[in-house]
């Protein structure tokens, strides 16, 4: 079956019922995809399958019933579940007695969830369902808001790991032992704590690093990094395994960088984690990509582009052929942008391939390459493949040397579209790189269709969003008058809890987007420096990423310091 239906069972069990076709299923899997909504709210709003449907489902695969939450839960049946477990896997315990305790879920909890959950707890488990919303109200009510009691939590578990994780564990620590470290009750908890909490800050990174005394996790929220308190020194080594063995990595290679994987479901939300380890003097250091389709909307019309620059894209990645190129530095929404173009013309008579170092977020009918230069798979190979794929759009992750350049043309030339990335501070500097590569003037000037330069900018937070006046010498700054300005009020975030004390949250993109016209193709033939070419888009209509910042500015979306930092 489809790959949606192995991460999904609900909407397997659905399939297998009758209750919807297979069609429907991947109309609601590709909706779930495309708006990072949770499965069963796709369901319920395309009126497939009613809640108590669902519920009723969920139910007989559990081999349980459904029951209304009512009344008061014991306060010792609370305690003994720890806050982090009943909210990484959304459960509420009810009864506990010495050996069995019995949860009330609103999900279909799969097989090594519940193995998870009994290997934590070190006890049997039962279930009964209720509606999610009991559920949720429930562990608010009885473990009260996250944010509150995480650190707590983790202090406690840290306390709890002196106790378990006794031995000392060196780089010399066999095998066996390390994997018994890494499968220690307070571990497992710990990693999944640490998971869960970056997931509900909407972390795009979360960083496990060894230094010579210390241990630090660190996550990177709307691009900035903030620190956790960090755990004892001595647990680097078995968090770093456990989390090697969630990804399906070698535990003894401890020499050598690794790749890997972690699919996760938390609180009822799919989140795919991308592994990546680096030896170090002082241990593993290890990081995690967050790939979570609820953040990142892979929708064009969601990533704040200005009403002119999203028609005019719009219209460019329609086109039969020429090349399309989103530049800026890493972490600037390069991939996102483009991913959105993609899925905006993936139909059915449209044959699109991608070569990509990873693959980021897998889309349902487009062909996906990841490259792997170890293995002599590199971008020029593959595309030279793509070719005979008979494909009508191709996706290069990036272009970066002369040969890859060459075959993008060519693909260009024989009429394919082709879209791509560079590392440049503007749009016009795209065009200086590609003939510092050596490509000749005259066919970059042929092919070229448009550049779209984007930097990514933290939001003011909305909960605790303050108006002021700006003061002279920042107008200047930002190259504005008074006039220009017009009495409207500059706005900066207080900082709240929302935003953990940040005044930010959540980012969007300012553009700058140069249109290669007829007269820009003549300026690319006569290899004129990019300052000039630059001058001649502005002329024609462009907005430097300085003015889009600004307009960021005065609609109330950003700060000064934001647009200053990265503009």
């Amino acid at each position: 079956m489809a790959d949606y239906d192995h991460r999904e069972p609900l909407l397997l069990e659905l399939v297998d019922d009758d209750h919807i076709t297979r069609q429907q299923s991947e109309e609601v899997f590709d909706e779930h995809e495309r708006t990072g909504k949770p499965v069963r709210q796709v369901l319920i709003d395309l009126d497939m399958v009613s809640e108590d449907e669902i519920l009723a489902i969920i139910a007989e695969q559990l081999g349980t019933d459904v029951v209304e939450l009512s009344g008061e839960i014991p306060v010792e049946t609370v305690r003994s579940v720890p806050a982090s477990v009943a909210r990484m896997y959304n459960v509420i315990p009810i009864e506990s007695e010495d050996q069995v305790v019995t949860f009330v879920t609103s999900e279909l909890l799969g097989p090594d969830a519940i193995d998870e959950l009994r290997f934590v707890l070190n006890r049997d488990i039962q279930f009964m369902v209720a509606s999610q919303e009991e559920v949720n109200d429930y562990i608010l009510k009885y473990y009260g808001d996250a944010s509150e009691s995480v650190s707590d939590m983790l202090s406690a578990l840290e306390t709890e790991m002196e106790a378990d994780v006794q031995a000392d564990y060196t780089e010399d620590a066999d095998q066996i032992n390390l994997e018994e470290a890494a499968s220690k009750t307070p571990v497992i908890r710990f990693v999944n704590l640490i998971l869960y909490q970056a997931i509900q800050d909407r972390a795009s990174d979360i960083h496990f690093e060894p230094f010579e005394n210390e241990f630090k996790i660190r996550y990177r929220v709307d691009g900035a990094l903030y620190e956790l308190a960090p755990p004892p020194k001595h647990m680097a080594l078995p968090v770093t395994t456990r989390i090697k063995v969630l990804s399906g990595l070698n535990i003894a290679e401890r020499r050598l960088p690794q790749d890997g994987r972690i699919q996760l479901k938390v609180a009822s939300r799919s989140v795919d984690l991308r592994v990546s380890t680096l030896p170090t003097q002082f241990g593993e250091s290890v990081v995690l990509r967050v790939l979570d389709r609820s953040v990142v909307s892979l929708d064009l019309e969601n990533l704040g582009m200005p009403d002119d620059v999203y028609d005019t894209f719009g219209i460019d990645i329609e086109k039969p052929n020429g090349i399309v190129i989103v530049t800026g530095p890493t972490g600037s929404g390069k991939t996102t942008t483009l991913y959105s173009a993609l899925r905006r013309i993936n139909r059915i008579e449209t044959k699109l391939l991608t070569a990509e170092e990873p693959v980021e977020y897998d889309i349902d009918g487009i062909i996906q390459v990841p490259i792997k230069e170890s293995i002599g798979n590199s971008f020029a190979k593959v595309l030279r493949a793509f070719l005979r794929q008979d494909p009508d759009v191709i996706m290069v992750g990036e272009i970066r040397d002369l040969e890859t350049a060459e075959i993008s043309i060519q693909a260009s030339l024989t009429g394919h579209l082709v879209f791509s990335t560079l590392h440049t501070n503007d749009a016009a500097g795209a065009v200086t790189r590609l003939i510092d590569m050596n490509v000749e003037p005259f066919l970059v000037a042929s092919t070229l269709e448009a550049i779209l330069a984007q930097r990514l900018v933290r939001t003011i937070c909305q909960q605790c969003r303050e108006a002021y006046a700006p003061a002279a010498d920042v107008l200047v700054q930002l190259g504005l008058s008074d006039a220009d300005v017009e009495g409207r009020p500059f706005y900066h975030g207080v900082g709240c809890q929302q935003c953990n004390g940040t005044g930010y949250r959540g980012r969007r993109g300012v553009y700058e987007y140069l249109v290669v016209t007829d007269v820009i193709r003549d300026m690319i033939s006569d290899k004129k420096p990019s300052i000039q070419i630059k001058h001649k888009a502005v002329e024609q209509g462009m907005r430097t990423l300085r003015e889009d910042g600004v307009r960021c500015i005065l609609d109330g979306y950003t700060t000064v310091e934001e647009v200053l930092k990265y503009t």
